[in-house]
């Protein structure tokens, strides 16, 4: 079982009462009209709503406790953080066009800042070696990692975790990822592979297209990197990459394959110890990898737009037909929530179970429910307020380890 870490979050010695008052509580098995009691960074108490506010302080109280505050949640839902364990878009903050490079510290500064807004409490930063690419080489992918840890020595709005995504042609990287689990410097690891003709790629000239298009160059140089990816592959030693997972997984590490496009692919994942299939390419792929026992992750973004972006599976059909258990916000982090009530709105699923896609869910499969992802008592308190305009899902406020870090309130209300 893995641990998270509460070092980058200040606790005060002073014992301190936050309750967040008669909403609409979302449990791992329903929603019931609760009030939620946190102590310090746990939750200590739910208690139903029928049991008056005033109550609840006078009874704290008593117990000498000084430092008491109330959150007012009528007519609004409290749910854990959301926990999203494939993200990519602090790439997109350090490389917002093709290459135009912003630094390192301003752009995890910045990114960080959007989660709470959008109800994310635990980030899993996927950061890509080896495919190749501008930004995926090891010297920016180590500086990220090095630049996290030191972050969050210091502070966090948010858990700031790592996901590293290795390319498993990357022959040469391996000593490097050793090192990443060795040390403790990842928190979970995926193997892809990007060369054209399978996976998500499997479409001839698409990713050749896909890279130049996002990275800004030419055909030529394109080809070098299909040439040197498909060189690469043939070097591939699954052997080595098997021992790799067997060392992750002793580690309490997560490990993923990513765009399984055969049956074969998730029995090698199985037998190998891979327990996350990402982004199965077809329903009957993540059918048998639910079937096999593995987590299923789709993307949020596919289930908001309806359509995979690379026409690939829909998400909505992973989920509701062939047991996807995961949604992630792959490169949108906005999609997260908006993805959660889409579920509940158009294929009618109980509001406890599609909050556990991005909740309980992740955290299973990361091995860390026992601290996080679900409202229960002694978990850490990382919840989120929510509200909806026109129908639209948005976080009101989010807690972190108990400490409220993101508050909105509007200026103007009719």
């Amino acid at each position: 079982m893995s641990k998270i870490a509460d070092s980058n979050i200040t606790q005060s010695e002073e014992e301190r009462l936050l309750i967040l008052a008669s909403g609409t509580v979302v449990t791992e098995e329903t929603s019931i009209q609760a009030s939620v009691v946190i102590r310090n960074n746990i939750i200590e108490q739910i208690i139903s709503a029928e049991v008056a506010v005033e109550t609840i302080i006078a009874s704290y109280e008593q117990q000498n406790v000084q430092h008491i505050e109330v959150m007012d949640a009528t007519n609004k839902m409290i749910l854990p953080g959301l926990i999203d364990i494939h993200c990519d878009a602090i790439e997109k903050e350090v490389q917002p066009r093709p290459n135009t490079l912003f630094p390192l510290e301003m752009s995890l500064l910045e990114f960080e800042r959007k989660l709470p807004v959008h109800g994310i409490t635990t980030m899993y930063h996927s950061l890509s070696l080896g495919v190749g690419l501008s930004l995926r080489g090891y010297h920016l992918v180590s500086e990220l990692i090095d630049l996290i840890h030191r972050y969050n020595a210091e502070r966090g709005l948010v858990r700031n975790l790592i996901h590293l995504r290795f390319e498993v042609s990357y022959v040469d990287g391996l000593p490097m990822v050793e090192h990443f689990i060795d040390e403790g410097l990842i928190h979970y690891l995926s193997y892809m592979d990007h060369s054209p003709g399978q996976g998500q790629y499997r479409q001839e000239g698409s990713f050749e297209r896909y890279v130049m298009k996002n990275q800004g160059v030419t055909a030529s140089e394109v080809k070098e990197i299909v040439d040197d990816l498909l060189r690469r592959r043939q070097a591939i030693d699954w052997d080595k990459l098997n021992k790799l997972v067997l060392r992750a997984r002793g580690k309490g590490i997560a490990v993923a394959s990513h765009d399984d496009d055969t049956l074969d692919k998730v029995e090698s994942g199985v037998a190998s110890g891979i327990n996350v299939s990402e982004f199965p390419i077809t329903l009957e792929v993540a059918k048998h990898a639910a079937a096999r026992g593995m987590h299923v992750c789709v993307g949020a973004p596919n289930v908001v737009r309806g359509a995979s972006h690379d026409h690939n599976l829909r998400a909505i059909d992973a989920i509701c037909e062939a047991g996807a258990d995961i949604i992630c916000s792959d490169y949108h982090p906005a999609s997260m929530l908006q993805a959660i009530f889409k579920l509940v709105e158009e294929a009618n699923m109980p509001l406890q179970d599609a909050v556990k896609l991005a909740t309980l869910h992740p955290a299973q499969a990361m091995g860390i429910a026992e601290q996080v992802g679900s409202i229960a008592k002694g978990k850490k308190a990382d919840l989120i307020i929510v509200d909806q305009f026109h129908g639209l899902p948005y976080v009101e406020k989010t807690i972190v380890n108990g400490r409220i870090v993101y508050t909105s309130q509007p200026y103007y209300q009719a």
